[in-house]
């Protein structure tokens, strides 16, 4: 994928995941925004090197909740 291509991508991801953050923690969704865009999880996300893009949006929620409890983040082979 080209970076022009994951561009438009990213944002479709990140709106997903923020819906799920703010439904799970039945918080508002710009507090969910925050948490998100202030985690090690969305700066990985946002290099399409990575390819977490290619997780599920609900895999990407226990990323982002394992990092808020730990402190790390353990991504699996997929």
């Amino acid at each position: 994928m080209n970076q022009e291509q994951f561009c438009v991508l990213l944002p479709y991801i990140s709106a997903d995941l923020v819906a799920m953050i703010a439904r799970e923690k039945q918080i508002p969704e710009e507090q969910a925004m925050r948490i998100l865009y202030d985690s090690q999880l969305y700066a990985a996300l946002e290099d399409e090197m990575t390819k977490i893009w290619h997780y599920s949006t609900p895999m990407l929620y226990t990323l982002l909740t394992q990092e808020e409890q730990t402190g790390i983040i353990d991504y699996p082979d997929v």
